[in-house]
């Protein structure tokens, strides 16, 4: 377990599963949100987004949090945390409330939450249908312990016990 994936919807726990899991193996620590975001919310362009992913994917050990295709390939390990929508907009009500108007950590400079919460919204609601598949896709592809499928807290606490 070197090339780490902590991957699913929005308000899953990603990002607080992947600080566990790094801090706990020692492993760097890296974000989607701040590879895919620039300041004031305007994406990255693909190329340049890439160039960065590349850069990290390459590296000897690594824990990424977020969704994408190119590092979920990468990965020697996908924790997914596949959690109900309702889990989902209640964890992104409870953070969001604190970053209205400010970056919350992890995002580039001039990201208030205001400013995506339509976006988020539509994100949680279409995850089942349109992400979720191609990450179970994804898990059938593999063997063994490569893939972790988080449905509730217990297999959470289980899976984050065998990084210890």
């Amino acid at each position: 377990m070197s090339k780490i994936l902590v991957t699913g919807n929005a308000g899953s726990g990603k990002s607080s599963v992947a600080k566990k899991v790094a801090q706990t193996l020692k492993h760097p620590l890296y974000g989607m949100d701040s590879i895919v975001w620039k300041e004031n919310w305007r994406k990255t362009p693909r190329a340049d987004r890439s160039k960065q992913l590349t850069a990290i994917i390459e590296r000897e050990s690594w824990v990424i949090d977020g969704v994408d295709d190119e590092v979920m390939k990468a990965a020697d390990t996908v924790i997914f945390l596949d959690v109900p929508r309702r889990v989902s907009y209640w964890r992104v009500l409870k953070r969001n409330k604190s970053y209205l108007f400010k970056s919350r950590p992890g995002l580039p400079a001039n990201c208030p939450e205001i400013l995506i919460i339509p976006t988020l919204v539509k994100i949680i609601w279409r995850f089942p249908s349109r992400v979720r598949p191609k990450i179970l896709a994804e898990k059938a592809s593999r063997e063994g312990t490569s893939f972790v499928h988080v449905r509730k807290r217990a297999d959470l606490e289980h899976y984050l016990r065998l990084f210890q």
